[in-house]
């Protein structure tokens, strides 16, 4: 436990750090360096390691350190000791840090202290102060700026791999779900069909039971059938309590488990062949929709199956009315005989009636049930048109796991999508925004590059004309308006004079190529020495070129 957080942290930081220094050791071996005591050199060593530390928990302070390392050794921030090591941390700056807000104020931190320091140093500041900008613009604006990207393109990837796993859990919920919703429906079914053969078969065994001409044995064999046969819908009415979610809603509506081309006239034929006392009245055209059918003969099924558990041998009428609008069914029973009574109270549990309404409500219709003229009646009305499209109006009794699911992973998509243009946006705007920046630090930079360059030029002609011991009032009309900031005093040729103050102009208005230069030296407001330094690679020819000048 212990050498896993040195293997992850320690050693990773202990080569970033060598990394980093190696480009400090090697400008002070090549002599790129201003040499300095070696305390010094120890000192930013340690420092550039307590940068590296510091990047994991302070990235802000690591940058910092660099930065302010830096500076001190040019107040342009560009070298070439620290330089690498300001573009990789800003680079870890935008990868480690959570909040966007702190890393621009260290910036404009960095920039105030170099713009101080390049404006205290006495020299032409505003080249300098461009080559700050510049050096913290591409060295470490730009970086930062990549980190960032890279950090939010995997918070990005990592939300979306989240958000997968969690779909896949939604996906497993709803088919759990399904699987609920199908076993309510099969157990809906058999209440239905099966509980409709069971009320039959005891309904037989109860005719049979009072039929004329049997003995008391064969009596008694009726009556025990026709108790099995009670006994077996009461545990049917269990099992399927057991299956059934009361709290699910139906799905869509599904073939029932009777015969699926039996008519409502087949059912109460055969319902009669059983021994009910039941009549049909039939009004109307008989094409009406698929659903609707459906419905009406689940309607007539569950009536005559209470009718024959609940009231055995009493008389049932069958009316189905059939209009243009709509479909109405009526199913009414009267008293139960007191010779078909049953024995002891037939418990119920609902469930049939709840099922009705629910088919009813499938067909965007409504069902009413309950005592009547001393027996009782079921009575639902159907329309044929049918429910309204989604898009208009919900559905009262879809089973919307589904549905809901849809939405969601839609819902989902779109959000995703949405989080990656937002990201793209705020990666894209501010490297839009710096990029105009480094544009407009460019042209603004080659403008005073070419200013300056071109307001320095002592042209030949005028710098033959001017005689040593000429007093600084007859040369002054000839000079340029500026001078050379940074003199090639390495290119110099001859010592000036003691105690004169010595200006350098260009002898060309070329850019970016080496030039001539004019060295003048002044003493006692006196023009005492006048000397030209050559371009480099051109020393041989200085003397014969000064002999012409000259003339």
């Amino acid at each position: 436990m212990s050498r896993r957080p040195a293997l992850t942290t320690v050693l990773p930081d202990t080569l970033l750090w060598v990394a980093l220094a190696a480009p400090a050791f090697a400008a002070t071996g090549l002599g790129l360096n201003t040499p300095r005591p070696w305390w010094q050199s120890a000192c930013a060593v340690v420092l550039l390691a307590v940068a590296v530390v510091a990047s994991r928990t302070r990235p802000v302070l690591g940058l910092l350190l660099v930065a302010g390392m830096g500076l001190a050794t040019s107040p342009s921030l560009f070298t070439l000791s620290y330089g690498p090591a300001l573009a990789v941390l800003a680079y870890l700056l935008g990868r480690r840090s959570a909040r966007a807000r702190p890393a621009p104020y260290a910036f404009a931190a960095i920039a105030a202290a170099g713009t101080l320091l390049v404006v205290g140093r006495g020299f032409d500041p505003v080249v300098e102060w461009l080559v700050l900008i510049g050096t913290l613009l591409f060295g470490a604006v730009f970086p930062w700026l990549v980190g960032r990207y890279r950090r939010q393109d995997r918070e990005l990837v990592a939300a979306g791999w989240s958000r997968a796993a969690q779909l896949e859990r939604e996906q497993v919920i709803v088919a759990d779900r399904a699987r609920l919703r199908e076993r309510a429906r099969i157990a809906q079914d058999m209440h239905d069909s099966l509980g409709h053969e069971l009320s039959l078969i005891a309904l037989r065994a109860g005719a049979l039971q009072v039929a004329p001409g049997l003995d008391a044995e064969q009596r008694a064999a009726a009556a025990d059938l026709r108790g099995a046969a009670a006994d077996a819908t009461d545990r049917l009415r269990d099992i399927i309590g057991i299956l059934r979610d009361p709290t699910t809603p139906q799905a869509a509506p599904v073939p029932p488990l009777a015969p699926a081309d039996e008519t409502i006239p087949a059912l109460v034929q055969r319902a009669a062949a059983s021994g009910m006392t039941v009549s049909l009245r039939c009004d109307g055209p008989a094409a009406v929709p698929p659903m609707v059918e459906r419905a009406a003969h689940r309607v007539v099924q569950e009536a005559l199956t209470n009718a024959a558990k609940h009231a055995p041998g009493a008389e049932v009428t069958v009316t189905v009315e059939h209009a243009a609008v709509a479909t109405a069914v009526t199913v009414a029973n009267g008293p139960a005989p007191a010779a078909h009574t049953p024995p002891r109270t037939v418990p119920g549990g609902g469930t049939g009636l709840l099922g009705l309404r629910e088919r009813a409500a499938l067909a965007d219709g409504n069902l009413s049930a309950g005592p009547c003229d001393g027996g009782f009646r079921v009575r639902a009305h159907l329309p044929h048109t049918p429910p309204a499209p989604a898009g208009e109006q919900e559905p009262p009794h879809t089973g919307g796991a589904e549905a809901l699911t849809v939405a969601s992973e839609a819902g989902d998509l779109d959000a995703f999508a949405r989080a990656r243009r937002v990201s793209r946006r705020r990666v894209v705007v501010p490297f839009a925004v710096v990029g105009g920046c480094a544009a407009v630090f460019v042209a603004a930079a080659f403008g005073w590059y070419a200013y300056i360059k071109a307001h320095s030029v002592l042209t030949p002609a005028d710098y033959a004309e001017l005689r040593v011991g000429a007093p600084y009032a007859a040369v002054e009309p000839l000079l340029p308006d500026r001078r050379v900031a940074e003199p090639p005093v390495r290119r110099t040729l001859a010592a000036p004079p003691a105690g004169a103050q010595c200006r350098y102009y260009r002898a060309s208005g070329e850019l970016f190529v080496s030039v001539d230069h004019f060295r003048l030296c002044f003493r006692d407001g006196l023009l005492v020495a006048k000397s030209r330094i050559p371009r480099i690679g051109t020393t041989e020819v200085v003397e014969q070129e000064e002999k012409e000048w000259v003339r």
